[in-house]
């Protein structure tokens, strides 16, 4: 190593030590991005300088490092611009630049190109369009950089840049198993994460409307309220990305188990009686993660129209709500505000009526903001209260009613038990979703027993729900059976007094909610009794019979806890705990005088 190099590289490894020791005292992320990249740019100037390259070229910062942010391990992109192409003096002194950042121990990804060859490649790769919307002078011939910034403005095609970063996140966000809820989630890349709030700023600035959340704002594409809500949640996962790379030492952007709990502790959360650190920690990702996909549904679609104006094709669906372009749009913008039980309505819409896809931008927005009038008085409301059982008993859209409701965080509000299942984690081997995507995995198991195009699946549980009567007392009994997970204890027992709750206020008769109750009290009953005892034991399938009585609790039940252990996994279920369950089933069914087992 030269000389030179060997002193850069102590200057910028000191600098960043001071830059971190800084971060972990204060904790500010934007701070220690800016002043990372600030650093890089004192010594990859004095490089450039010392090794005198021609004033024709230009060294340029592109990508996250052309953002002017820098996290501790990330890459440090460049483009070296040159006027011409280089003669065979100019590339060897190009090498040892390059060679030389290296040398200094920054990890350099770099491309040697002319204006003429960048639009080229631009034109051929989404990516390097994207990295060169994002470029910025470092040192060099300014002239030649305006240039460049010039002509690929110029060539710019605005809505193919758009459809290319809006398929380029989908299938991003399909290889993320398209949820924010992974477990271990990946902070910048999974659904609701970084790259998400990057997209919608990348294809802002493309259209001209701004390259942040205030300049968005002042478009009309957000409120300000929206603006302070995208800041604040950048600011969470920025401060979780570079809390990653330091605990892990090197570029690291998932939330793996190791590292949850080292990470919630460097954030201040506390273990406490009933919750890990990490769980709060995961509990405040998932909400920040769901607040940006629900603003980046609102921003993307405001763009698109924009972009895309195409007729609006309005149907009035009531006085209330209309269909437009197959979205649900309400019939005034302060609706939800004034009205407030067309909260409800809404969703209940949605479930009616298949051809209505989602909401417009303008009802999500109004949606959000009102969300707050969901409230003990909003839930003592008898309308509103007989608008959710309508949803529960509606004869399709369910699980897609009880999703969007989730998402908007509609549900958790009207159920204050279920919103605090939102983001919580699973302690158990074979949980891979959190608590409340769990909650409604499950619902969406029953509902699907009860559709005809599924019944090859799981033939048993539709033969048995085709004659259950009232079958939503089934999607009620799921949406309470893991409601009180995390609270401490057991979890089935404390659930009994929230589900007794709902089952008064709603007004179900006495026979139902003891059904429901039951089946919130016993819901691991089946399963353990199965895997665990010897179902050839009349013993045990007596003691079984006394506990479910009849045949109706024992339906109930069975179809349950199938659709339960079908909701903690895809590769739970197989066909022995299939066949143990319906063993059981049909002998305790026997005991009680049923069919013959």
């Amino acid at each position: 190593m030269t000389t030179l190099a060997a002193a850069l590289k102590k200057q910028l490894r000191t600098e960043r030590q001071t830059i971190i020791s800084a971060f972990l005292v204060e904790g500010k992320p934007a701070e220690v991005l800016t002043a990372l990249r600030r650093s890089v740019d004192m010594v990859l100037t004095q490089a450039w300088k010392m090794l005198g390259l021609p004033p024709s070229a230009a060294l340029v910062a592109v990508g996250g490092y052309g953002r002017g942010e820098l996290f501790p391990h990330s890459d440090v992109d460049v483009l070296i611009l040159l006027k011409a192409v280089p003669d065979v003096a100019l590339k060897s002194q190009l090498e040892n630049l390059v060679q030389l950042f290296w040398d200094i121990g920054l990890e350099i990804g770099h491309s040697i190109r002319t204006v003429d060859e960048c639009l080229t490649e631009s034109a051929a790769d989404i990516t390097v369009q994207t990295s060169l919307l994002e470029a910025r002078l470092v040192t060099g011939n300014q002239t030649l950089f305006q240039q460049l910034q010039e002509r690929s403005n110029a060539a710019m095609d605005t809505c193919a840049f758009f459809q290319g970063k809006i398929l380029e996140m989908r299938q991003r966000h399909v290889k993320y198993e398209d949820t924010i809820y992974s477990l271990e989630p990946n902070c910048k890349e999974s659904p609701g994460g970084l790259r998400d709030l990057q997209v919608i700023l990348w294809v802002a600035k493309a259209a001209g409307l701004g390259d942040a959340w205030s300049k968005l704002a002042k478009q009309g594409l957000l409120t300000t309220t929206e603006a302070r809500q995208l800041t604040r949640q950048e600011r969470v996962f920025k401060n979780i990305r570079i809390r990653l790379h330091i605990y892990a030492n090197r570029r690291e952007d998932r939330l793996v188990f190791d590292v949850q709990t080292p990470i919630a502790e460097a954030l201040g959360f506390k273990i406490t009686k009933t919750r890990r650190a990490s769980e709060y920690l995961m509990q405040q990702y998932y909400w920040a993660a769901k607040a940006v996909t629900q603003l980046n549904m609102i921003l993307l679609q405001n763009i698109e129209i924009q972009l895309f104006p195409q007729p609006m094709v309005s149907q009035r669906i009531n006085d209330r709500f209309n269909q437009v372009n197959r979205l649900i749009d309400i019939a005034h913008h302060d609706l939800f505000k004034t009205t407030p039980s067309t909260i409800l309505e809404l969703f209940l819409l949605l479930a009616q009526h298949s051809e209505l896809k989602d909401m417009t931008a303008r009802t999500r927005r109004a949606l959000w903001h009102a969300r707050a009038k969901v409230d003990n008085s909003f839930r003592r409301d008898p309308l509103n209260r007989s608008l959710f059982l309508q949803i529960i008993k509606a004869p399709q859209g369910i699980t897609h009613a009880l999703r969007g409701m989730n998402q908007t965080s509609i549900l958790g509000r009207y159920l204050p038990n279920f919103r605090r299942t939102v983001g919580q984690m699973h302690h158990d081997l074979f949980q891979v979703y959190t608590v409340d995507q769990h909650i409604l995995m499950v619902v969406h198991n029953v509902r699907r027993f009860t559709m005809s195009e599924h019944a090859h699946e799981y033939p048993f549980c539709s033969q048995l729900i085709t004659n259950f009567p009232r079958p939503w007392l089934l999607y009620i009994a799921a949406l309470f059976h893991d409601v009180a997970k995390g609270r401490g204890g057991n979890h089935s027992k404390l659930g009994i007094a929230d589900t007794l709750n709902f089952c008064h206020q709603h007004g179900l008769p006495a026979q139902d909610s003891e059904l429901v109750v039951f089946l919130v009290e016993h819901r691991l009953t089946m399963l353990q009794i199965a895997q665990k005892q010897d179902l050839s034991d009349p013993d045990v399938t007596q003691h079984f019979a006394g506990v479910v009585k009849d045949e109706r609790h024992l339906t109930a039940l069975y179809l349950l806890t199938v659709a339960d252990i079908r909701g903690t996994s895809p590769k739970v279920w197989n066909a022995w705990k299939g066949k143990l369950l319906e063993d059981l089933y049909r002998v305790t069914l026997h005991v009680l005088g049923g069919e013959t087992s």
